[in-house]
């Protein structure tokens, strides 16, 4: 007959264990994923490095043919095909906008007011954050899937056996493309947006459109516009060099594409809002 005192001793013992194991593999899995992201941003900081010294050496060296053909396909590719969905989407933020502050400003009978919300948020925010999240999805994705390809292809082999490098030919035109175009597809969402609220506030709200404009410009600063498109270049060139790598990283051939596809379009918007968070601290603490 067994001693039920050794019984409660082992089942404690074998509780602990269990205890002790979970804690571990939560700990490993968590450095695991720790890794994994240090490996990530430190890959990412790298391509922009070696990006960043081909770009001076094929503006200053005149030996180095830097690549103009490849620079403007990219922009017309990233910025001009872009321009109808940056376009849809901002009109209706500042709609939006305008409809949602509407009734608060409205309780404090400052319904004019609406002019001054839907231009500073559009402007130093949303103009170049949602810019930046339409091009993670229409131009990131498409970026990682064609350099995706090319390395199942193994073109990047090719490349390399010609003793071209892929980031002097592939990466740098991508980013310098999608960094310069996204600033001016901002400019353009920032006066769309705040014509979507200038509709809103006329046709709906009843505000004079004189007045709208009065007090849109009065509540702008340069330092507004200023903001927003640094904001912007960075928000391009994040994009682009996420998107590159994810990319040149590809294995697995179809499906390992898919998959950097939508590592692409998932990192980039986590990405932008983590880079807008540390521009608007910034920011404010600079008083800007």
């Amino acid at each position: 007959m067994s001693d039920p005192s050794s019984e409660s001793a082992a089942g404690r013992s074998h509780i602990a264990y269990r205890a002790i194991s979970g804690v571990g593999s939560i700990t490993r899995d968590q450095a695991s994923r720790l890794v994994s992201i240090l490996s990530f941003v430190g890959g990412v900081t790298y391509l922009f490095y070696d990006a960043l010294v081909w770009a001076f050496r094929g503006v200053f060296q005149s030996r180095i043919r830097f690549g103009w053909p490849a620079l403007v396909h990219q922009m017309v590719r990233v910025g001009v095909r872009s321009i109808s969905i940056v376009f849809l989407v901002q009109i209706f933020i500042g709609m939006i906008l305008a409809l949602q502050m509407a009734p608060t400003l409205q309780s404090y009978g400052q319904l004019e007011r609406v002019a001054d919300v839907v231009g500073i948020a559009v402007v130093r925010e949303l103009g170049p954050l949602l810019t930046g999240i339409v091009l993670s999805g229409f131009a990131g994705a498409s970026i990682a899937a064609e350099i995706g390809a090319m390395v199942e292809a193994e073109e990047i082999k090719a490349l390399r056996a010609h003793a071209l490098n892929p980031v002097r030919f592939l990466v740098t035109p991508r980013v310098l493309a999608t960094a310069g175009m996204i600033v001016v597809l901002t400019v353009m969402a920032d006066y769309i947006g705040v014509f979507g609220g200038f509709l809103t506030s006329v046709f709906i709200l009843d505000v004079p459109p004189s007045l709208y404009v009065n007090l849109t410009l009065d509540a702008l600063k340069m330092t507004d516009f200023v903001t927003g498109l640094v904001k912007a270049c960075v928000f391009g060139a994040v994009i682009a060099l996420i998107a590159c790598y994810e990319g040149l990283n590809v294995s697995g051939g179809a499906e390992g594409v898919g998959r950097a596809t939508t590592a692409t379009v998932v990192k980039s918007i986590v990405a932008l809002i983590g880079i807008d968070a540390m521009f608007t601290a910034v920011f404010y603490a600079l008083g800007i």
